[in-house]
């Protein structure tokens, strides 16, 4: 029972050590930029103190939810700056933005151009379906053999596991656009990139937003997972605990983390409120208001 008849780990093996073996030069060049990508990122939230990082933070829970809000994240930061957790806590900010952006740069192109064409809407199905599926912990593996250990691989992993909602997502928002919105844009003229940037992706922007929150949300738990093949940040915490069987250690890291996930999520989503037209004339007097500005 134990023998195999279908060896396809070998079979991954001797992919991934062709592609060292023949493109390391390639991966470094990668591990460089998205090295110096998340070093710029980090180092700009490292720059202000911690009082103004928060500040901005709570400005944006005024701003876009309300005062309860506001008041929840800065209870939410000074608690993890008294417990000692700052730094770690923009470190793994910084790893966040860092993998959300990349995954975002990709798979929002990626997304626009399923939602028009259907062939490749099948292609990237089953591809986001095993990218969305496989266990986290596997992508660390070839990551950490291709990129070495270190912040790299970990974004790395992060992006592959991160990048499907922004992409399936995107697709949703454009092909569930009010065919009477696009038919209104087609009557005024638009052509096939006015139609895009001015009629479908404004209307489709509560789903891309709803596709950035969950981007935002993998990303985090995925960062926390990389610690494993030394990320940083909060997971180095969490991981310690684990070793250790430190009880304490681990709700506080963990303590940080959930009150991260949950200011990153509120701010996200309050972005994708859906305004929707209820009538053809306000339709068409949107969009006329809007090809006026062009």
């Amino acid at each position: 029972m134990s023998d195999k008849k279908l060896d396809l780990g070998s079979w991954v093996n001797d992919v991934v050590q062709h592609l060292l073996d023949n493109y390391s030069g390639a991966f470094d060049s990668i591990g460089q930029v998205v090295s110096g990508f998340s070093e710029a990122i980090e180092a700009i939230l490292m720059f202000p103190p911690a009082w103004l990082l928060i500040a901005i933070f709570v400005a944006l829970g005024i701003w876009r939810i309300g005062l309860r809000f506001a008041i929840f994240t800065a209870i939410s930061f000074v608690l993890i700056v008294m417990t000692g957790f700052w730094e770690q806590t923009v470190v793994t900010l910084g790893l966040t933005f860092s993998a959300t952006l990349i995954s975002l740069v990709l798979g929002i192109p990626l997304g626009i151009w399923a939602a028009k064409s259907e062939r490749v809407a099948m292609i990237i199905r089953p591809v986001l379906d095993f990218m969305q599926t496989m266990p986290a912990f596997v992508y660390l593996i070839p990551a950490a053999m291709l990129f070495g250990l270190g912040r790299v691989p970990g974004i790395i992993a992060t992006v592959i596991f991160a990048m499907p909602p922004a992409v399936r997502l995107t697709s949703l928002g454009i092909r569930q656009v009010n065919k009477e919105i696009v038919e209104a844009g087609q009557s005024f003229g638009c052509n096939g990139r006015q139609l895009l940037f001015k009629v479908q992706l404004p209307n489709a922007m509560p789903s891309i937003m709803a596709g950035v929150n969950q981007t935002i949300m993998m990303a985090l738990s995925m960062v926390i997972i990389a610690s494993m093949v030394g990320a940083g940040g909060l997971g180095n915490d969490v991981l310690a605990s684990i070793q250790r069987l430190d009880i304490g250690l681990g709700f506080e890291s963990g303590m940080a983390v959930v009150l991260l996930a949950i200011i990153l999520d509120r701010i996200t989503e309050s972005f994708g409120t859906p305004k929707q037209e209820n009538s053809r004339s306000s339709v068409v007097s949107w969009l006329s208001a809007k090809l006026q500005r062009q």
